[in-house]
């Protein structure tokens, strides 16, 4: 175990490694080749001290009870999105109380949660009229048990009264009991003893008495079923799932009790420093059941995780030394493990997207980020226009590329443009940025000279559109544009995704046309690096800059963005038929001779008398069909030909 301490004598780094010289030396490497972090890290430490243990599994409590005791700044932390609140049951007490709490856990009260504010008030009211426990506060008692009058809550039976004595402390405690008993997923039980009690009040014909029992088991139900069944009813069980990007990472977990889901946490984590999945996860856990390690209830037999953590085997022993029983760490591979995973996990993904959105929603912040960028990138304008370029494609087919604007801090889907490459320039992406980077200048030129701006004229107010057709390309928009508008006004600065070769093409692209007022730079995905033209050494934004962040919301548009396209293109490519290409055959006709006909084998073989017969095809389209049909089997044959006589392999 080891601590780097600043020059004040604060931890701010607390850490375990096997070989301690190894871990030095990598900490004290060429500070040109550090991650921000580590650089930050080591630039901001003075010294550094370290503890022998015995043990991996030491290594794992003491490192947990230093970044408890210490809270270092470069250690990964995970803070809770929201503060949840738990439905509390205070069997402490003489008389135990139900409450809604939050924050830190109390000895000697039983949780159930988390739960949504609004789902948690109307739990506790509907299970209050079953089992009438205590709610009031220790004011109320107290007042309660010197006027010998209860409070309106035992005026309605929404309280059993103790304090006047209606029932003995341990009846009411027992009334405590059977809630936490029904809280904890025994409400079958208490279900069908209410039934009975039901049946047996008809009997009596005591038809009041059943009224108020089929009520109440109603009000069981209701809280019963607000939760679905997803795993076996006695699966006890907490079911991690991430979803990380190169700065933060999302994590959530649904609650498993007695097979329903009962609650649901989460929370986001900057990544300050380099950790791997499993060491995520091993991070996580420790802080997660670290503080509720005296409430054994807390802990389930069964964690499921999205990898296995690092120190697996002592993390095991750890956490079954907290629960005081033995607990599973595992993987779920297949079943309704793996899908309620899958849906944990999906949970993940819709809470970063949503913490990105609001992040990029406010405008004080999109304008930090701004300014940031343009301070760090050292550029003389400020970036009221940018735009990011992507390149997809499989092994080189159906190559595409993608540009995203954004205006102020935020994305216009109205200048979005898609770009088709084809020959030369798909032969790799340097070559296919540089292809896509001329055609959108080149059309931002010749709209220029065709329009020149008028005396006074605002270049900003000019409109937005699209790129006129190349022999070979296709492009369309997110969002249609008019009918007659052109390449909005040129960016203040281009974005391209990947590194020097892909940014060294982009900037050649622009001086070969001329234009050296639009400021080219990279990111590169590996280590969310920065390339500027013709540089060696790429600029370093610390990984919580708003610049930073901006940047990868561009990227990752950019990808979404073209990788969408080239899913079209490609779906496109594989469902390409024999009937394409035929002068006036649409869908429609085409639909409807493979109705009529049932296959192109079918087709093939029909006269031009035949094809008539299908609805909407006259004599000249049948005779145009039949040719087409024709001429296509006789280049498939040539094709053949061609292969028997050269010995290459070609699909007709």
């Amino acid at each position: 175990m080891y601590r780097f301490r600043d020059p004040h004598g604060r931890v701010i780094y607390v850490g375990k490694a096997k070989n301690l010289r190894s871990r030095l030396n990598s900490y004290f490497a060429n500070p040109a080749g550090l991650l921000p972090k580590t650089h930050a890290m080591v630039h901001a430490a003075s010294s550094v001290e370290w503890t022998v243990v015995a043990s991996e599994l030491e290594s794992l409590q003491l490192e947990y009870t230093w970044i408890k005791e210490f809270k270092p700044r470069f250690n990964v932390v995970f803070r809770d999105d929201k503060s949840y609140p738990y439905l509390a049951v205070t069997m402490g007490e003489k008389l135990p109380r139900v409450q809604v709490l939050r924050g830190e856990r109390r000895k000697g009260t039983r949780y159930f949660g988390p739960y949504t504010a609004g789902a948690i008030r109307e739990t506790m009211d509907t299970l209050l009229r079953v089992f009438p426990v205590r709610s009031c506060s220790a004011g109320v008692l107290k007042r309660a048990q010197a006027s010998g009058r209860p409070c309106l809550l035992g005026y309605i039976d929404k309280c059993s009264a103790p304090c006047v004595g209606r029932v003995t402390p341990e009846e009411h405690r027992q009334l405590a009991e059977d809630f936490c008993a029904f809280m904890g997923g025994e409400a079958g039980r208490f279900i069908r003893r209410l039934e009975k009690e039901m049946a047996g009040a008809v009997a009596e014909l005591d038809y009041e008495r059943a009224a108020r029992v089929r009520d109440d088991i109603a009000a069981l139900r209701k809280v019963f079923e607000r939760n679905a069944v997803v795993l076996s009813e006695d699966t006890e069980a907490d079911v991690f799932a991430l979803h990380e990007d190169d700065l933060e990472a999302s994590v959530q977990v649904f609650h498993v009790r007695g097979g329903r889901i009962r609650g649901q946490r989460g929370w986001v984590v900057e990544k300050v420093e380099d950790v791997t999945t499993p060491e995520l996860i091993e991070h996580l856990l420790q802080q997660v059941y670290g503080e509720d390690g005296e409430y054994q209830e807390r802990i389930p037999r069964e964690v499921l995780v999205p990898e296995t953590p690092a120190n697996h085997a002592e993390l095991i022993e750890w956490l079954g030394g907290l629960r005081g029983a033995k607990v599973d760490i595992r993987v779920p591979q297949r079943g309704d493990k793996a899908a309620l995973m899958s849906t944990v996990r999906e949970n993940a993904e819709q809470a970063l997207k949503l913490h990105k959105v609001r992040r990029a929603g406010d405008i004080t912040v999109r304008s930090q980020a701004l300014q940031e960028l343009q301070e760090a990138l050292e550029l003389p304008v400020p970036l009221l226009r940018i735009e990011c370029f992507d390149i997809s494609h499989v092994q080189g087919t159906n190559v595409v590329a993608s540009m995203v604007v954004v205006e102020d801090g935020l994305p216009k889907k109205a200048d979005y443009r898609k770009f088709s490459i084809t020959g030369e320039a798909a032969r790799d992406d340097t070559a296919a940025m540089h292809d896509v980077l001329t055609r959108r200048f080149r059309h931002y030129l010749q709209d220029k000279a065709a329009q020149p701006p008028k005396s006074g004229e605002i270049p900003a107010g000019e409109p937005a559109g699209s790129p006129a057709r190349e022999p070979g390309t296709q492009q369309a928009d997110d969002a249609v544009a008019p009918a007659k508008a052109k390449f909005a006004y040129p960016p203040n600065l281009v974005v391209v995704d990947g590194g020097q070769p892909q940014v060294n093409a982009a900037a050649r692209a622009l001086a070969d046309l001329g234009i050296d007022d639009v400021y080219v730079v990279g990111l590169a995905k590996r280590l969310e690096e920065v390339w500027l033209p013709d540089s060696d050494f790429p600029v370093i934004l610390p990984r919580t800059s708003q610049g930073l962040y901006l940047l990868q919301r561009i990227r990752d548009e950019a990808h979404r963005f073209a990788i969408t396209f080239h899913r079209q293109k490609r779906g496109k490519a594989m469902t390409v038929s024999a009937l394409d290409g035929v002068p006036g055959l649409g869908e429609a006709k085409r639909k409807a001779l493979l109705t009529h006909f049932g296959s192109l084998k079918k087709i093939k073989a029909a006269s031009v008398v035949e094809l008539t017969a299908a609805k909407g095809i006259g004599p000249a389209l049948a005779e145009a069909i039949s040719r087409h049909l024709g001429e296509a089997a006789e280049g498939n044959e040539a094709a053949v030909a061609i292969n028997m006589a050269t010995g290459e392999i070609l699909e007709s």
